[in-house]
């Protein structure tokens, strides 16, 4: 199975690090392949490398792709990841 989601970082430091690490942290928690991808890009969620390579800033648009088992347990949780802005404040 494949779901396809797109979403916005609205987070004002976009993926840095800190916030990739806790995208991977989650991600590795579930069986499922998980691929961030922007306009030119796309990375293996589970490796904070392939992340921080797409260095996705406040305001850019993302698409997350999961593919195999968990994938809807894993979207939920990791949209709720980018809806609360990586544990950020606003």
């Amino acid at each position: 199975m494949e779901i396809t989601k797109k979403v916005k970082i609205i987070n004002r430091l976009g993926l840095h690090l800190r916030a990739a690490a806790k995208l991977v942290k989650v991600c590795s928690q579930f069986k499922c392949r998980i691929i961030i991808r922007d306009r030119y890009r796309e990375a293996d969620c589970k490796s904070l490398l392939n992340i921080m390579a797409i260095a996705a800033s406040y305001g850019s648009e993302v698409t997350l792709i999961f593919e195999g088992e968990d994938v809807h347990n894993a979207q939920e949780v990791i949209l709720d990841l980018f809806r609360s802005r990586f544990g950020e404040k606003a």
